[in-house]
């Protein structure tokens, strides 16, 4: 149980500090630190960032929704948190490009969920999207080591 929470809004972000955790709401995941001032600016996720999260939970078994937030979670060090508003209709447009699919079925609690399995169209797309994710991170490397390999500017 969570033993202290204050909800702090700005025309830029939302945010929640719960017990020194600042969550930041950015639409679709929320980024978790443990600094004490908020997030001067609204953090931006590269389009398609939890198209590939989820595929990538995919790889690893049919999941229901909440697994596959839960996964996310987990596997991310609990850093990334996916709300449920971002999660379904990324799930039902996953669907309809036929990059999975989906089944109803007994959870392990004896309730009925919708499983969603990877198909091998969100394969190819997993692998695209990890491709132009990996060129993306070379590409930003290349900038912050540059930046950390020059010289210093005069009077700096």
């Amino acid at each position: 149980m969570m033993a202290h929470s204050d909800i702090v809004s700005n025309s830029r972000t939302n945010y929640q500090v719960v017990d020194k955790l600042l969550l930041v709401d950015v639409g679709c995941l929320h980024l978790m630190s443990l600094r004490k001032e908020p997030y001067k600016n609204r953090i931006e996720l590269l389009q398609g960032t939890l198209d590939m999260l989820i595929l990538e939970t995919l790889q690893w078994g049919a999941q229901h929704g909440y697994g596959i937030s839960q996964a996310i979670r987990v596997k991310s060090g609990e850093v990334l948190q996916v709300e449920t508003g971002s999660l379904y209709p990324a799930l039902h447009r996953m669907e309809r490009q036929k990059w999975i699919d989906s089944e109803w079925r007994q959870t392990e609690s004896n309730q009925r969920a919708k499983y969603y399995r990877i198909t091998a169209r969100g394969k190819e797309q997993l692998a695209a999207s990890r491709n132009r994710w990996e060129q993306m991170v070379v590409a930003i490397g290349g900038v912050l080591a540059a930046r950390a390999n020059a010289p210093s500017a005069p009077g700096s």
